[in-house]
């Protein structure tokens, strides 16, 4: 996962979400976005719509 940019980071966890992918498989991409400080971009990006 380190070698995503943080928007495309960003556009596949909202998918795997929307999709349901697996719940291990969100929660390290949730991880991911915690270790590179994207929540608040996360949480923005998700009121825009």
């Amino acid at each position: 996962m380190e070698n995503l940019s943080d928007e495309l980071l960003i556009e596949s966890y909202k998918k795997a979400t929307e999709l349901r992918l697996s719940y291990e498989f969100i929660q390290l991409m949730e991880e991911e976005i915690k270790r590179r400080s994207l929540m608040d971009y996360l949480e923005f990006s998700t009121q825009l719509k």
